[in-house]
């Protein structure tokens, strides 16, 4: 492989490109400065200006999404896994149906396995722009997003209507739905019952991994995040490692599995049969199957990195709290 042909399975931070109307409360106060990014698949996004940056999934999708202080990600479920690891700041993660069941803050490097079955929202609670990285279960993400009903029906009073074709329709930009769409239907009460209200104990000790205890597990072996004997036990289609400076040896090695780095903190150099390049923080990187690389630390400093692998399990679907 060429260094250009790696380059092409590589998003650079500083190469993102945003989309600010990618879900339907784009317009709702408090919620309208929301930035969401497609970095690996399609993701979930409900709106045609979305960019993709690499089509090609391994089994899952890498998303992400920026925000400024004090705003928020209105409450809404996933029908697969969804994994959040704090990039930047300080954040907020809340579940239930009116998002009061129980609440987590997660600072730089956390990592968040978000259980299938309930609704989830966060916000950036710190004094800057945050971002927050994501990893979709499944090659099409579950189909889409399931918003609460207060979500759907707030957008409706600033504009945004979402088809059952999980497109978004901007009323005030004269946009109608197509013939043949109808309006997303809200759930119901009888669906509403079903939505999981776990407590903060239940989520908290067996979904959240810490950065600082990942750090110091990660001292010789690459630490087992998300897997089937790893920190937080689950079998979402992935699986996650968190890695430090002396996780890896340096000797090339392969896997039959699609590999994807994910830079937390420090400069990585990636070397293969072909050439080698850096990997700086807020950069992901696509190692397809089978090829021969080795990983580490191109500078002296704090050093760290998250790596997801597809496994066989069935794509996307977390354990629950049935």
């Amino acid at each position: 492989m060429t260094p250009a042909q790696m380059e092409a399975r590589i998003v650079r931070y500083g190469d993102l490109q945003p989309c600010r109307t990618a879900f339907i409360d784009a317009h709702t106060p408090g919620s309208d400065q929301k930035e969401n990014f497609t970095i690996i698949g399609g993701g979930v996004s409900e709106s045609a200006d979305q960019h993709v940056h690499i089509k090609e999934t391994p089994g899952f999708n890498i998303g992400a999404a920026g925000q400024p202080p004090k705003c928020r990600n209105s409450l809404h479920t996933h029908r697969t896994a969804e994994v959040f690891f704090v990039l930047k700041g300080r954040w907020r993660f809340f579940w239930g149906r009116s998002g009061t069941a129980g609440e987590v803050i997660l600072q730089e490097g956390d990592i968040f396995n978000i259980p299938t079955g309930i609704f989830r929202g966060f916000e950036n609670v710190g004094t800057d722009y945050g971002m927050i990285m994501a990893v979709l279960g499944g090659d099409d993400a579950g189909g889409g997003v399931v918003w609460a009903p207060q979500v759907i029906q707030e957008a409706s009073a600033h504009g945004l209507i979402l088809g059952d074709n999980g497109v978004l329709y901007d009323s005030k930009q004269g946009q109608l739905l197509p013939e043949g769409v109808q309006a997303m239907p809200v759930l119901n009460d009888e669906q509403l019952a079903q939505i999981k209200e776990p407590t903060v104990q239940e989520v908290v000790s067996h979904y959240v991994a810490r950065y600082h205890d990942m750090m110091a597990l990660s001292a010789k072996a690459p630490c087992n995040v998300i897997g089937d004997q790893a920190l937080i036990k689950d079998r979402p289609g992935f699986e996650v490692d968190f890695i430090s400076r002396n996780s890896l040896d340096t000797g090339l090695y392969s896997s039959e599995r699609h590999e994807i780095l994910m830079v937390m903190r420090g400069h990585w150099r990636l070397g293969w049969e072909g050439g080698s390049c850096v990997l700086n923080p807020g950069d992901t990187c696509a190692v397809p199957p089978g090829l021969l690389h080795a990983l580490e630390p191109s500078m002296s400093g704090e050093a760290s990195l998250y790596r997801v692998r597809n496994t066989d399990d069935q794509a996307g679907l977390t354990k629950d709290f049935s």
